[in-house]
């Protein structure tokens, strides 16, 4: 991270999948600019770091980064290992930038381990590792596949296993390497941001979100995932952890013919749901969250207002 002097003003704007995030993000950015208060966005989303992943991921389109500078984005091809670490120097880097343009920055994402690591300072470069664990959970990973690693990381840290994605290897993995080097330890104390942060949290009563996410499923179908994926798995492995993501997956089983596309819909809404709900749990251990009822219209009036009193105090 950069130091507290480069920090800018810092507005984090978290919440569920498919809670309306981005669009609430670009709509603060570009309410701003027209009272002469220039934003740009940071995207906090563990899968947009990768190229090529546009809509599966559910980027901002070329158009929305051409209105707003955007930081987060097309960090490394699919077959690159990303690590929160990585991207906790990246958005240092885009904050000390930020900063010396004297803009503000908005954080907004789902990935509460990235907000984390950047709006509180997580530590971590704290978080243990071991190169000869990591081996010994890969090999067990390829041998006997994901479940059994997910039965071991419940039962050395069930508290970790609660937050984690369990249908995501890579980050069981990682998971499972710090619980068998500190078992359920608590994670390292946040450093703090250095500066006063705006936590704005999106709410969707779930009736909505997952209608919601059903939605943007067939959505992203209809747009052409399955072409995507097929374009992205023609030039790397399939079987690599980035294409376990939620939709890459199902559109590898529509390519392979083991799902039609409207079986590959409903399961990536499914798989999103439990997502939703871990994202829920989490950061209902957030503390300062605004929360802001997105449920019938994106709450922008709000966000204007609680950042406004933000730049003000």
């Amino acid at each position: 991270m950069t130091t507290p002097a480069a920090l800018p003003p810092l507005v984090v704007i978290a919440g569920a999948t498919a809670s309306g995030k981005t669009a609430l993000s670009l709509a603060l950015a570009q309410a701003l600019a027209g009272q002469g208060i220039e934003a740009e966005i940071i995207s906090a989303d563990s899968r947009q770091v990768y190229r090529g992943m546009d809509v599966g991921t559910a980027k901002a389109t070329p158009a929305e980064r051409a209105s707003v500078p955007h930081h987060g984005l097309d960090l490394v091809d699919p077959d690159q290992p990303f690590s929160v670490s990585d991207y906790a120097v990246h958005a240092g880097a885009a904050l000390a930038g930020i900063a010396q343009r004297g803009a503000i920055a908005i954080l907004a994402g789902g990935s509460g381990f990235y907000l984390r690591a950047v709006a509180r300072g997580l530590a971590v470069d704290e978080l243990p590792w071991d190169p000869a664990v990591r081996s010994a959970i890969d090999s067990k990973l390829a041998i006997e596949g994901l479940p059994r690693l997910v039965e071991e990381l419940r039962s050395l840290a069930p508290t970790r296993a609660a937050e984690v994605d369990l249908r995501n290897p890579r980050r069981v993995v990682r998971a499972l390497e710090i619980a068998r080097i500190r078992g359920d330890a608590p994670l390292p104390q946040p450093r703090g941001y250095g500066r006063d942060v705006l936590w704005l949290g999106l709410s969707v009563e779930g009736v909505v979100l997952r209608r919601r996410i059903s939605e943007r499923a067939m959505a992203q179908f209809a747009a052409g995932l399955v072409d995507e994926t097929r374009q992205l798995i023609a030039r790397f492995d399939r079987t690599l952890p980035s294409f376990s993501g939620i939709g890459y997956a199902e559109a590898i089983a529509v390519i392979e013919g083991r799902f039609s596309q409207e079986q590959a819909s409903d399961q990536d809404a499914r798989r999103n749901i439990l997502f939703a709900r871990r994202q829920a749990t989490w950061f209902r251990r957030e503390p300062d969250i605004r929360w802001l009822d997105a449920t019938r219209a994106l709450p922008l009036d709000q966000a204007i207002a609680a950042t406004a009193g933000y730049l003000a105090g």
